[in-house]
């Protein structure tokens, strides 16, 4: 198949000929035969490349989640100009849109970024809020499509009621999305009035039902505990152990695969998950040590999620049937909610901006599963 970068370089080269371009990547930022975007445009003398950008984790991908990336410069490696390197996540909301400033040089912004299927995953809203800030400024914006790694037709997990929009879901969107990165960008261009020029160049051969080890693609690591397909199968699910005190397995080899804390019961956490009866999904025990973040150097004790079949697995209510599971078991053995600022937001509690409403959180003590689920219908699909 063939990503929107491959289209770029051979089809739709005129539209960034002979332009002041600014780029925005980053690790994954590759074309279908693993070539960088910046190795491939460098290369090319009638694009004059101004201006780059980089996203939460940094144009190289190597910060951590929610880790301020600073400005930086490099160097063109055939002109040897020097090219500034513009951080679009610093230490507020504001450093997450590029100024006037940092687009004063730019005819177009290309937007080549590789999406997982997750809403809280932010690197679509740094694509929005530069559309927004390129339509301001009349500036044209390409954005590059690629594959939705996890399938462009299964969705699961309400949109967001309106009190919960933030940097994970700046607009309305299912957890589970079901889009491609380049069609979230053209419906909220559209459906929002951010009446951006906006340019998306399309893949080719690409089915709607592909998990990415089916599209032939190598993974490369679009954040830096994003490391395998199962990972991202995973996350509308596992993110959500973000809004806790519970590691969700970020320090190890397996983040979001691998599940845990010194609290936890593993034996005990499984007997109580498989009640539940949920598809497609096996708990096995584990016992982990982080090496950063939550419970550092501590041994915890917790879950190693096998996928059986991902076509019938739910990733986002097994997420809350975890969480359900770990609070009716351990909330007053050591489980408490993320208390500090969450993505920028300080006044609503991380799990009700990641579920987008208050249901989960004010049901979650609810003692029957059936009945909880029913109470937080709303935030299900």
């Amino acid at each position: 198949m063939r990503l929107g970068l491959d289209s770029l370089i051979t089809d739709f080269h005129h539209l960034i000929k002979n332009k002041k371009i600014g780029i925005l990547a980053h690790n994954a930022s590759v074309s279908s035969d693993g070539k960088h975007i910046l190795d491939l445009l460098f290369q090319d003398d009638s694009i004059n490349i101004t201006t780059l950008f980089g996203p939460e984790h940094g144009i190289k991908t190597k910060a951590q989640d929610m880790e301020p990336v600073n400005n930086s410069t490099i160097q063109h490696p055939i002109t040897k100009k020097l090219i500034k390197v513009y951080s679009l996540y610093g230490n507020s909301f504001n450093s997450l849109s590029p100024t006037p400033e940092m687009l004063s040089n730019i005819e177009t912004l290309i937007i080549d970024l590789q999406d997982i299927g997750s809403r809280y995953y932010t690197y679509i809203w740094t694509s929005v809020l530069c559309m927004k800030e390129c339509a301001k400024q009349n500036i044209n914006v390409i954005v590059c499509d690629r594959p939705n790694p996890i399938n462009g037709k299964t969705i699961e997990g309400a949109p967001q009621e309106k009190d919960f929009l933030s940097f994970v879901g700046l607009y309305p969107l299912p957890v589970r999305h079901g889009m491609t990165i380049a069609e979230i960008a053209r419906h909220i261009n559209k459906e929002h009035a951010i009446n951006c020029n906006l340019t998306v160049i399309p893949m080719n051969g690409w089915k709607r039902e592909w998990f990415w080890d089916q599209t032939n693609l190598t993974w490369h690591n679009p954040s830096p505990n994003m490391r395998s397909i199962d990972a991202a199968i995973l996350y509308p699910g596992m993110c959500l152990i973000e809004a806790t005190n519970i590691s969700e397995g970020r320090g190890t080899d397996s983040p979001f695969e691998i599940i845990g804390a010194p609290f936890i019961d593993s034996k005990q956490l499984i007997d109580k998950f498989n009640e539940l009866d949920l598809l497609g999904i096996k708990a096995e025990p584990v016992s982990f040590s982080p090496a950063y973040q939550k419970w550092k150097d501590q041994t915890c004790n917790g879950v190693k999620w096998k996928v059986l079949d991902r076509n019938k697995f739910q990733p986002y209510i097994t997420g809350i049937g975890f969480l359900w599971c770990v609070y009716h078991l351990y909330h007053n053995k050591g489980f408490s909610w993320r208390d500090k600022a969450y993505e920028f937001v300080e006044d609503i509690p991380a799990i009700d901006l990641l579920t987008g409403s208050t249901l989960v959180r004010e049901n979650i003590n609810e003692k029957s599963w059936d009945v909880f689920k029913r109470k937080i219908d709303g935030d299900l699909l």
